[in-house]
């Protein structure tokens, strides 16, 4: 019995001697690939409100305007446009009682061609006010660019694996552990003051879309041998 106790200690010591060694040979080590992309991609938001004594009389303002605006939007072919949020509420006064109702609706439009899309929201802004822009990467270019960092960043973790492999001696190493994480920090444009809404229902207003950063961060683990 004794024996198979004595064994069984010596074949654990010799197990944690064997993970010391490998934690003592592995290296953890990080690198990344980033790079500047124009924005190619805007949404945009249009809103409404009316406000009545009728309810039905704020649901046909609403609907009247909110159907010729997506008729007016189907001539523009290369401009996405879809309905948004469109809700009816009572407004509250004295004593709790229904003063009023007030009716908000919101088209969304989406596009890479900016020219058009200024041009659809000049002519929408005679009937709607602008609610807000953002500008990004479009789901293609943003997985050819993916695609693209990806291949850069693995080259760079192989090159700093190899640099440390010789600046440590060892005469080869092993990948233990690979992971690939993304991000992307978009520019954000100023909003819009509302004398610049307004009078950009004169002329089609001009978008410069800027930029966004992304980058590709791999994390790794190599074994020295």
């Amino acid at each position: 019995m004794f024996r198979i106790f004595m064994l069984c200690g010596l074949l654990i010591a010799s197990g944690w001697a064997s993970a010391e060694t490998e934690a003592y040979n592995r290296v953890d080590f990080q690198v990344e690939a980033a790079r500047e992309v124009a924005n190619d991609l805007l949404t945009a938001t249009l809103t409404m409100d009316v406000q009545d004594k009728q309810p039905g009389r704020v649901a046909q303002q609403l609907n009247a305007t909110l159907n010729a605006a997506l008729k007016d939007a189907a001539a523009f072919k290369s401009v996405k446009t879809r309905s948004g949020n469109q809700q009816t509420f009572p407004v509250y006064g004295r004593d709790n009682q229904v003063d009023a109702w007030r009716g908000h609706g919101e088209i969304h439009i989406e596009s890479q061609d900016f020219k058009s899309a200024g041009e659809l929201i000049m002519k929408l802004q005679s009937s709607m006010q602008m609610g807000g822009v953002q500008f990004s990467i479009s789901p293609a270019s943003r997985a050819k660019l993916e695609d693209e960092l990806i291949t850069e960043a693995i080259k760079a973790f192989q090159s700093r694996a190899e640099a440390i492999r010789s600046a440590m001696g060892a005469k080869s190493y092993k990948t233990v552990h690979f992971s690939i994480n993304n991000g992307l920090s978009p520019y954000r444009p100023m909003p819009m003051r509302r004398e610049a809404m307004v009078s950009s229902a004169m002329s089609a207003p001009e978008f410069a879309g800027g930029d966004s950063r992304m980058t590709i961060q791999i994390s790794g683990t190599i074994e020295l041998r």
